[in-house]
């Protein structure tokens, strides 16, 4: 079982910013694609951006030009920098990791943005 360890999240308003953290074990960082998911009320889970091991980036439509995602590896951590935060924005965010074409998932960490 692969264990990631979220961080962050949060109450913000509507125009606000926050960072979420997802560490990984060295030897799977290190050889493995990582990013994030969200899950709002009601709705199924969705991609929200992904980051290879050589620092390649996808995001979907609905947060590119918002969020930005980068992973340092000295620390074995994946970041979310979400900016201009919207309500709709607001879900449970999940980390994955994805480990011999495997998605390992964290225990997610909620982002509520207020209007």
């Amino acid at each position: 079982q692969v264990q990631l360890m979220e961080s962050g999240g949060g109450l913000v308003q509507a125009g606000g910013s926050l960072r979420l953290s997802c560490a990984a074990p060295r030897d799977i960082f290190s050889v493995s694609p990582m990013g994030w998911y969200r899950q709002a009320p009601g709705k199924e889970r969705v991609f929200v951006a992904e980051i290879g091991t050589s620092g390649k980036t996808k995001y979907a439509d609905s947060v590119k030009g918002r969020f930005t995602i980068s992973r340092d590896n000295a620390l074995n951590t994946v970041y979310l920098q979400m900016n201009n935060l919207k309500p709709e924005d607001t879900a449970v965010y999940y980390c994955f990791v994805n480990y011999y074409l495997r998605n390992y998932w964290g225990q997610g960490t909620q982002v509520t943005v207020s209007s």
